[in-house]
Parts: C-alpha cells; sequence; structure tokens
C-alpha cells in the first residue's frame, strides 16, 4: 500500500500527556502506520498509508481531541 510521511503543527500542547493522546487519537485511525509527536517542537509526524486516510482525517482527528492542527510537508 502506498504510504507518506506528513508533518502536521500541533497548537495547544502543554505536557507529554498532551502529546501521548495526540498518538493514542491518530493510532486509531485507519491507514496510520506509526505516530511521533513532540510537545518541544509543537509537531507530529504521522506515516499514513494515504488509500486508507488523508491529512484532511489526520488534522480532524487532532481538532477533535481539543488541539488545532495544521498540514506543513
Amino acid at each position: 500500500m502506498p504510504a507518506t510521511t506528513a508533518t502536521f503543527r500541533v497548537i495547544g500542547m502543554h505536557c507529554g500527556s498532551c502529546s501521548l493522546l495526540i498518538d493514542d487519537v491518530l493510532e486509531d485511525l485507519p491507514g496510520v502506520r506509526s505516530t511521533r509527536t513532540s510537545v518541544k517542537d509543537e509537531l507530529t509526524i504521522v506515516e499514513l498509508d494515504t488509500t486508507a486516510s488523508s491529512p484532511g482525517d489526520v488534522i480532524a482527528a487532532i481538532d477533535e481531541a481539543g488541539y488545532q492542527a495544521e498540514h506543513i510537508g
């Protein structure tokens, strides 16, 4: 399956628990192979099967968790 790595800026994280919550939420999305979230860098990097979910799906999941996300690459 085709995969891509996408980077998102995440606003609103305050601690390690925030990054763990985002990783947990994203790992529940279909097609997410891995995710790494950094509070310090305000970024999450997602390896994504593009046939199952899109960057828009990732943003929606992060927003639904109470944070703001922007696809930056």
